[in-house]
């Protein structure tokens, strides 16, 4: 328009100016002014006891503030935040991480910012991702060292002894990635060479330690790198989806050290996540610690090791398998078992807690009735009669063909099982049946209606939630099978099985199957 017009150009782009000189037009070039950003106007938000600012069109702004632990969500003003004041933080934002060394924009996708500015990251939301235009920033505030928390000097001292993997568990706003940071930054000044790995990049640490994010959007990718980096250990925050487990499974087996930061509300469900998206015999390769952080103070320390052993409550020999041992870090007293059990993976816990029935046992009882219910048509309870016998009640139209043949078919139970069975039926047992008619297996318990699909050589049963979790599988409210789900979201069960068999027949009967957590 300018060569059209024989006019001059005004510009503060420096290429397009070239560009217009050479092309022999009149040009004005006006060198840019840039934002230098010293204080974000949203930091006027924040005092020394706040965590995070969530802001929102026609909303009153609100905080989370006070110590770990104990944060409140709390009005910080009366009047709502404007579009035109949202906008202008924005932008402000957006510029000031663009213009600063101290800022970079960790994702720019439509609907969606990430900015890491200084020790904030904030978090900007716009139509249509969101319903309304939100800025949500984010700040630590405590910064510890290793000396603050309780088992320092033992954690020092395992972490030193070689390079672990260890998965540092909580709930949202414990501590975790502050406890993370300590142990990083002790680990870089014990002459390690430590990396991060994050997405976003927000762990407050030291500029001798590296942090990267997701090379070219994956994970994998940037785990491939790392390993040209040799790193002594990585800090891997926000282990989440599987393809996370993956990769952080498949560094540590590298050499890698492995620290995970995990959400989990209990120490054993931190590494429970990695059944099903690792093989089984691996995970203590893989994880041989678990840090359970609760309101920013360490409360449980896990030491996972494996063994060639009968599982706590078993008592015949040859059912001895390779067991995972979960074990408290203090007193070395075990806590749970992990093996394979009729091929299905449990977790079972080994402390009774107030006289209720224990882990171990509770397996045994469902092991049993599932065994039982397979050659049985009427109802049956089981109870345990200690570690390694059970009294079995069935109807009497049943005793004799779940004795078999000259008590055949209930000795191999036994063997199968390594448990001794005595057979009665109801009418030996004070009081007959129960009034409910239901199972000493748990029946009854609430879980979620599926629908079962029967192919050539499966029964395959979809389960939307509990990837990689143990879930029992219900007939009408009582017990027929545990199971892990699979990466797919499945249970499938092989036709012609023990299981499958009894799946089926209460499927033709028309019977509700349900999923329970295990």
């Amino acid at each position: 328009m300018a060569q059209d017009r024989e006019a001059t150009l005004l510009t503060s782009d420096v290429v397009q100016s070239e560009v217009a000189q050479a092309k022999g037009l009149d040009v004005t070039y006006l060198e840019p002014v840039t934002r230098d950003v010293q204080r974000l106007e949203i930091e006027n938000f924040f005092d020394e006891s706040t965590m995070s600012v969530h802001l929102k069109t026609g909303v009153e702004p609100m905080a989370k503030r006070g110590q770990i632990g104990d944060m409140h969500y709390q009005r910080i003003r009366d009047d709502p935040a404007t579009a035109e004041e949202l906008a202008e933080y924005a932008h402000e934002i957006e510029e000031g991480a663009r213009a600063s060394p101290d800022g970079f924009i960790e994702i720019d996708e439509p609907g969606m910012s990430i900015v890491q500015f200084r020790n904030y990251r904030i978090a900007i939301a716009r139509p249509p991702f969101a319903d309304g235009l939100e800025i949500t920033a984010v700040r630590p505030i405590v910064k510890t060292d290793l000396d603050d928390y309780e088992y320092a000097d033992e954690l020092r001292d395992r972490l030193g002894e070689r390079q672990r993997g260890v998965l540092i568990s909580g709930s949202p706003g414990a501590g975790k990635s502050t406890f993370a940071q300590a142990v990083a930054e002790y680990l870089a000044d014990s002459d390690y060479a430590v990396k991060t790995m994050e997405k976003p990049r927000d762990l407050d640490v030291g500029d001798n330690i590296t942090q990267y994010t997701a090379l070219g959007g994956s994970m994998e990718k940037t785990a491939d790198s790392l390993l040209m980096v040799r790193p002594d250990y990585t800090i891997y925050d926000e282990v989440r989806k599987t393809d996370d487990f993956e990769v952080f499974a498949d560094m540590r087996l590298a050499g890698v050290g492995m620290i995970g930061v995990v959400h989990a509300t209990r120490a054993i469900d931190a590494l429970q996540r990695l059944v099903g998206r690792v093989e089984l015999g691996m995970i203590p390769q893989i994880v041989d610690t678990v840090v359970y952080i609760e309101a920013g103070e360490v409360d449980t320390v896990y030491d996972v090791t494996t063994e060639v052993k009968v599982p706590e409550g078993l008592m015949e020999e040859d059912l001895a398998r390779p067991v995972i041992l979960i074990r408290d870090f203090e007193t070395g007293r075990p806590k749970y078992e992990i093996y394979t059990f009729n091929r299905q993976v449990v977790t079972v816990p080994l402390d009774d807690a107030d006289g209720q029935e224990s882990g171990v046992d509770r397996i045994a009882r469902q092991e049993v009735e599932r065994e039982i219910r397979a050659v049985a048509d009427g109802h049956v309870e089981v109870d345990l009669q200690g570690s390694n016998r059970a009294i079995v009640w069935v109807e009497d139209r049943d005793i004799s063909h779940v004795i078999g043949k000259g008590g055949g078919r209930i000795a191999d139970i036994e063997n199968r099982l390594g448990i001794d069975i005595d057979v009665r039926t109801f009418e030996e047992r004070p009081g007959g049946m129960d009034d409910t008619g239901a199972s000493g297996g748990g029946g009854g318990a609430p879980g979620k209606t599926v629908t079962p699909e029967i192919t050539s050589r499966h029964v395959q049963i979809p389960v939307d939630e509990h990837v990689g979790e143990t879930v029992e599988v219900q007939a009408d409210g009582e017990y027929l099978f545990t199971a892990t789900v699979s990466r797919g979201g499945e249970i499938q069960v092989s036709r012609g099985s023990a299981i499958a068999e009894e799946l089926e027949q209460a499927i033709d009967r028309g019977k509700q199957i349900t999923i329970v957590p295990a």
